[in-house]
């Protein structure tokens, strides 16, 4: 087929080149030129493991094409998918500003019949009203269906998300659309999910809530295992081997960050409160998702009994997650900022998020080219990201470039008993 995605984020550009490999011949549109032009020549705009591959591959093939222009996207194209940001505003709600302006410029460049697909992240009700934006400015002699076909793409593993997901939800009205769009995830070895668009639109805020209530569920406990003398990873390894729970998202650690969860948590708040109901347990998720990094810190500052002023502290990961450079809602900015108040001294060091990170943490951060070079005369070393760099350290060296010999382990990656045989002060989460 031949179809368009409107915007070249993480899911927009992940999207389109992972169907472009597919074979299909697949249209991005931006409005960047600079990003854009890169794009022509197969250099994508962000980190994520296997993606500069794909795009370069399929830019050269002729199946991948990028541009400015909605119309050129979208006269060839059967299939639209809108793929813009919602960002939170202060209120919690999305923000559809893009979702509107993409709506209209589609509307402008309808010609014959499309399915006009929304896989950005969206509150029940939008693509209705996308359609009702659509209907009153299109041409005469168009036609269109509208359909929800959410993501479930994870970064850092984006593009086996795509491929390999535990479902494709499609939420359309139009048994027409609703075919075209199954035809076109043939290749996709998810389960198909069809519904009506209002519950694909709630599928998406449900799971990503549900996944960061685990988290938020494991970080309380590991609050509380600290506070009974209990052993967490034990506690939730007991918990987590019951079938009807699992162990994945059960990990402790120092908060959920990104792209989606605090804003979809945010935002599914926003939206029940607007019909009237309290989901005072998704609160309570959010408030435990800043307690665990505050604990955190609180860690750091009893061990210096109260007196960090001065102190250096080398911090081991920035990013969200690993195998991304993502540094939206990062637990390292408000755990970095916090210290720096203190007037701790802070190197940093990420294996690839360092170039994003010094966008958006405050000044005064001494950056590093290794995890070694960071640690070297600190007193501390705190680990915030579980990248694999940091779990399969050299120990011994890295003692050696301490100054103090004192490991605040936010991830739980080392085995506590291990780094106290080789002298460290060690503090996990949940762990005595």
């Amino acid at each position: 087929m031949t179809v368009a995605f409107i915007g070249h984020g993480y899911v927009g550009l992940v999207s389109a080149s992972v169907f472009a490999d597919l074979g299909n011949t697949v249209w991005v549109v931006g409005r960047t030129k600079e990003k854009i032009e890169k794009l022509k020549k197969g250099i994508a705009p962000f980190f994520e493991p296997g993606l500069s591959e794909l795009v370069k591959r399929n830019v050269k093939a002729g199946r991948l094409l990028f541009t400015l222009d909605y119309k050129e996207a979208i006269v060839p194209s059967q299939i639209v998918f809108i793929c813009v940001g919602t960002p939170p505003k202060n209120t919690g709600e999305a923000d559809l500003t893009e979702v509107f302006n993409a709506s209209r410029e589609i509307a402008k460049n309808l010609r014959g019949y499309k399915v006009v697909s929304v896989k950005s992240t969206v509150p029940p009700g939008t693509n209705k009203k996308v359609g009702e934006i659509i209907a009153s400015e299109k041409i005469d002699g168009s036609s269109f269906a509208m359909a929800s076909v959410p993501e479930f793409l994870r970064e850092g593993t984006a593009i086996s998300d795509t491929l390999h997901p535990d479902r494709v939800v499609i939420g359309t009205n139009s048994q027409r659309a609703a075919n075209l769009l199954t035809e076109f995830h043939k290749p996709i070895d998810g389960t198909v999910v069809l519904c009506n668009v209002e519950t694909a639109e709630l599928i998406k805020y449900a799971s990503n809530s549900m996944l960061s209530t685990k988290i938020s569920f494991a970080n309380a406990i590991g609050i509380l295992s600290e506070k009974v003398g209990a052993d967490v990873e034990k506690v939730l390894e007991g918990v987590g081997l019951d079938r009807r729970i699992g162990r994945e998202f059960l990990y402790p650690g120092v908060g959920y960050g990104g792209s989606c969860f605090p804003k979809d948590v945010k935002a599914l708040i926003a939206i029940a409160r607007d019909r009237g109901y309290n989901f005072s347990l998704l609160q309570a998720v959010e408030d435990v998702n800043k307690e665990v990094k505050k604990n955190f810190i609180e860690k750091i500052t009893r061990h210096f009994d109260g007196e960090v002023k001065g102190k250096t502290i080398a911090i081991f990961g920035l990013s969200f997650k690993p195998n991304t450079d993502d540094m939206r809602e990062a637990p390292s900015i408000d755990i970095i900022t916090e210290l720096l108040k203190k007037g701790v001294h802070i190197v940093a060091y990420d294996p690839v998020a360092i170039d994003n990170a010094k966008t958006v943490l405050p000044k005064g951060i001494t950056y590093a080219t290794s995890a070694y070079e960071a640690a070297r005369g600190a007193d501390a070393v705190a680990v915030i990201t579980e990248w694999n760099e940091f779990r399969q350290i050299d120990l011994v060296r890295l003692a050696k470039e301490l100054k103090g010999r004192v490991l605040f382990d936010g991830r739980n990656i080392y085995n506590p008993q291990s780094v106290k045989d080789l002298g460290f002060v060690y503090y996990g989460v949940g762990r005595m």
